[in-house]
């Protein structure tokens, strides 16, 4: 991480414009490869274990329960990241501090190519897969999930005839854990390829212009660990030290990558080494990615109400309260694309009459916000999980 940093920095400093635009496309690749190493296994190992994870559960009572207490603690971390977002961005004003002079503009065109105006349609399009087979080779996890809840539950109904193809889906998803253990191995060099051809684009000096904005981001996601890690003690105790350690390489990963697709198998191999029931992070994980984005979640505010700001928009508390469940539903229509979390914002700051090329105000210091909500991300999921295994009373010892 800190080679790639060291590296970029160095390429910044002291090349051509035209060099580092050759030079950080290609070093960026590193990263790239070893994203797609992992996405290839994403679909397979999120069928196969929530499907064994459903089936082994048992009934559909049982499922019912374990998925109302995970939804329970997803839709309350999610509503705390998000006013933690609203009230920390209108205590330090962060927006009105943001140079229009550095506004990356020739990167708003992408992101704006992946947005789409939020309807009934799109979200019930999104979530709702009308081919397992396209879910699957878009990584469409949400419309994964879908499926396999509704696979997983007919396995489990079928009875004694189904124990065969639980039994082959359980050696498939050890056997995807395995190959999980072959690409982590690539997982330094896809850090040094992300990390240097960022730094190498941007330079350190980005810091300086968005101090305010980033600082204050920061403190956020400060506060927004110490609510989490202190709900998480409360079922953990003891034991959370263990926790984190455990997760360790799969949090640094996220926040260097800026993906948590990058972690989510060695996440789930780390979860039931710690002592969580399969089954229960075979079902709770793969809901987690979709639906409890803590860090995602609290940046959204963060950022809509700060381009607001930029722009002198007076937003009142009724109107940033009704952005805020809007935020709750449409981060939940999103495909499975880069900087998905900016893609919600452009969208909500069209509804809400924010100029939407404010998007490009915050472009340049987003990839260093992204590294933090990510790894946020990976922490909540990880305390989700544990928390409803405490709670069913299936929390072994490592």
């Amino acid at each position: 991480m800190f080679l790639g940093m060291g590296v970029g920095y160095l390429i910044h400093e002291h090349s051509s414009p035209e060099y580092i635009n050759n030079f950080a496309p290609k070093i960026k690749l590193l990263g790239t490869a070893f994203i797609r190493l992992v996405q290839m296994i994403i679909a397979p190992l999120v069928f196969s274990t929530l499907v064994v994870g459903i089936a082994k559960l048992g009934d559909l009572k049982t499922v019912g329960r374990v998925g109302g207490k995970a939804m329970l603690w997803f839709i309350s971390a999610s509503l705390t990241s998000l006013l933690l977002g609203l009230v920390l961005v209108n205590y330090f004003q962060p927006g009105a501090a943001i140079d229009l002079s550095h506004a990356d503009t020739a990167s708003l065109k992408k992101v704006m190519d992946n947005t789409q105006e939020f309807s009934l349609e799109h979200f019930v399009n999104h979530v709702v897969p009308k081919s397992v087979f396209e879910a699957m080779a878009n990584n469409e996890i949400l419309q994964l999930v879908v499926f396999s809840v509704f696979f997983g539950v007919a396995t489990a109904a079928v009875g004694e005839i189904a124990k065969p193809v639980i039994k082959v889906l359980d050696v498939f998803s050890h056997i995807i854990l395995k190959m999980v253990t072959y690409i982590m191995n690539f997982a330094p060099l896809g850090v040094f390829g992300a990390l240097c051809a960022v730094v190498a684009e941007k330079g350190l000096g980005i810091f300086v212009f968005y101090k305010s904005y980033y600082l204050s981001f920061l403190a956020g996601i400060f506060l927004l660990w110490l609510i989490l890690l202190g709900v998480g003690y409360l079922f953990l105790k003891n034991r959370l030290p263990a926790l984190l350690r455990r997760i360790a390489s799969p949090v640094l990963i996220a926040l260097t990558t800026t993906t948590s697709e990058a972690v989510f198998p060695k996440l789930t191999e780390e979860l039931e080494r710690f002592g969580c029931d399969n089954k229960v992070v075979s079902f709770i994980l793969p809901l987690g990615y979709s639906f409890n984005l803590d860090g995602s979640m609290m940046y959204m505010t963060f950022a809509s109400i700060a381009i607001a700001q930029a722009y002198h928009i007076h937003l009142p508390i009724a109107t940033q309260l009704t952005m805020l469940l809007v935020l709750m539903l449409t981060s939940k229509g999103v495909a499975g694309v880069p900087r998905a979390s900016l893609i919600v914002v452009l969208a909500t700051c069209s509804m809400f009459g924010i100029p939407p090329e404010g998007i490009a105000l915050i472009l340049p210091i987003d990839h260093f916000c992204d590294m933090f909500r990510t790894a946020t991300n990976v922490l909540g999921n990880a305390l989700a999980t544990c928390a409803v295994s405490k709670w069913e009373g299936a929390l072994k010892n490592e």
